[in-house]
């Protein structure tokens, strides 16, 4: 830093006793700051020091001259880091190289919070049928009570609850073999939403903003779409130790009227030209005081929200407008919160944003632990929306760069609960990817006959993030943050990249 900071001393009062002030001032930043010196021998040592250091001299000069110049020492290692802060860019958002050649540009993470059935959905089991009423783990082995079918060229057998995503399987990659570290709600979405099952780590969301930016600086780089909130909440798309800037944005889809989607984002009291000046004037300051405090993230990312609040002012309400969309679209997409959440998802990747997560719904409403006939409803909610998404993307021209991602926190068990539900279920479940470079039309992995365990290329959560990391050009293993004297990485020290479902 090349401007000259003066040090003005002068004499006043410190707690009953007669102190030294020191105010630091800048020619080009005007900052003030003063701390108290804590006098122990009367008035000569103000005149002692004022002798030594004169009545202006530069902040590296008084440092060198006082405490034996351990002070200078100090300040050297406080520079070294000020300095290599400044190669960052001023945006955090702005795009960023990545490692190697990307696959795909976008995210959108279809969650079914709650937890979908496997052996109900997209892994038949006619093993089941011949097992049923037998004692299994947990309970008594149940076989799906509903159809499965195959579909597409490729002949993938797909449950009649998903009848629209099943005309669509040549382009999905189904994989039957996904286990997590445990079959609890909460430590299981922490799981799947930051790589590890406790709190509280990035978020996969954040990750990649981190890593990447975003190509649109009018809108968040990761935007999280919820009618009310799943089970645990806004941890599933925080930054944590990450800076502030990269948390999701949590927009409540159950409301899409699009002045109301994000609260107070127009000032209507005053002109934009005016706003810009009052936001430069408060970002100035805000800066001044950041500059005091160089660790405080929480300021840093209020500054930097500020700044895209202000400029998402330009797009935002047309963003989240689906009413702009055409009738034959919007029919297509289907009616409902997760059909809005969707097609809200399409418009967000058109416009450049990095990642969008749509969760199904509020709580956990695919956790059937007392009727598996519950999947009925939640699949036709669901179906006809995910479907509309993949033949929109298509015909847009993103499919190829917008990698598509469904499942939930875990499966449920091959056994029953009750007389008619489902129990979680981690040691085996499925997943599907679609678009982003991933091969269409294809399995991956299996479990075992009765869909207990996953037995064949297993595929763990840190297995999947490495994989999505990967598409997005980034290597799992070199996308790090030091944080509390360690680097941290979304994949911990585990992830293998499921080369075989690249394209």
């Amino acid at each position: 830093m090349s401007l000259r900071t003066w040090i003005e001393v002068s004499s006043s009062p410190v707690d009953g006793a007669t102190g030294v002030r020191y105010t630091c001032r800048s020619v080009d930043r005007q900052i003030s700051d003063s701390f108290g010196y804590q006098r122990q021998q009367g008035t000569n040592m103000t005149n002692q020091l004022q002798n030594s250091v004169g009545p202006f001299s530069s902040r590296r000069e008084m440092l060198s001259r006082t405490a034996a110049g351990f002070g200078m020492l100090g300040l050297a290692g406080v520079c070294a880091g000020v300095c290599a802060g400044e190669q960052s860019p001023t945006n955090p958002l702005t795009p960023k190289s990545s490692h190697f050649a990307a696959k795909a540009k976008h995210v959108i993470f279809l969650f079914m919070n709650g937890g979908p059935s496997h052996v109900d959905t997209f892994d038949p089991k006619p093993e089941l049928v011949k097992q049923a009423g037998k004692p299994g783990p947990g309970g008594n082995f149940m076989p799906s009570p509903f159809a499965f079918k195959k579909m597409g060229q490729s002949g993938i057998e797909v449950s009649e609850l998903y009848p629209h995503v099943g005309e669509c399987i040549d382009d999905i990659c189904v994989v039957r073999s996904m286990y997590t570290s445990t079959p609890n709600h909460e430590p299981g979405l922490f799981m799947m939403n930051s790589g590890n099952q406790q709190p509280i780590r990035p978020s996969l969301g954040s990750w990649l903003t981190y890593g990447l930016g975003t190509e649109n600086q009018n809108l968040p780089g990761f935007v999280v779409l919820c009618p009310g909130k799943p089970v645990v909440g806004p941890a599933l798309w925080s930054n944590s130790f990450l800076p502030g800037i990269f948390q999701g944005t949590h927009v409540n889809n159950g409301n899409i009227d699009p002045a109301k989607v994000i609260g107070h984002l127009k000032n209507t009291g005053v002109t934009s030209s005016s706003q810009r000046r009052l936001l430069d004037l408060m970002q100035q300051m805000n800066q001044k005081h950041l500059e005091q405090r160089p660790q405080d993230t929480q300021l840093e990312a209020r500054i930097q929200s500020l700044e895209i609040a202000y400029r998402m002012q330009s797009e935002a309400q047309e963003a989240f407008d689906i009413g702009r969309e055409s009738e034959t679209t919007r029919k297509d997409y289907g009616s409902g919160e997760f059909a809005d959440g969707c097609l809200i998802a399409r418009r967000m990747v058109e416009r450049g944003v990095r990642m969008v997560q749509v969760f199904y719904g509020s709580g956990q409403p695919w956790d059937a632990h007392g009727d598996i006939m519950d999947h009925r409803r939640d699949a036709l909610k669901s179906d006809q929306p995910i479907a509309a998404l993949i033949r929109d993307l298509k015909a847009r021209g993103l499919f190829d760069e917008t990698l598509i991602i469904w499942g939930g926190e875990f499966g449920r068990t091959p056994t029953a609960q009750g007389d008619k539900g489902r129990n979680h279920h981690a040691t085996g479940f499925s997943m599907w990817l679609a678009g982003g470079g991933i091969r269409g039309g294809m399995t991956y992995g299996a479990t075992d006959d009765l869909g207990i365990k996953a037995i064949d290329k297993r595929m763990s959560v840190h297995d999947l993030h490495a994989t999505i990391l990967h598409q997005m050009g980034i290597n799992h293993e070199e996308l790090t943050y030091r944080y509390s004297g360690r680097d941290f990485r979304l994949t911990d020290v585990y992830g293998n990249v499921a080369h075989e479902i690249i394209a």
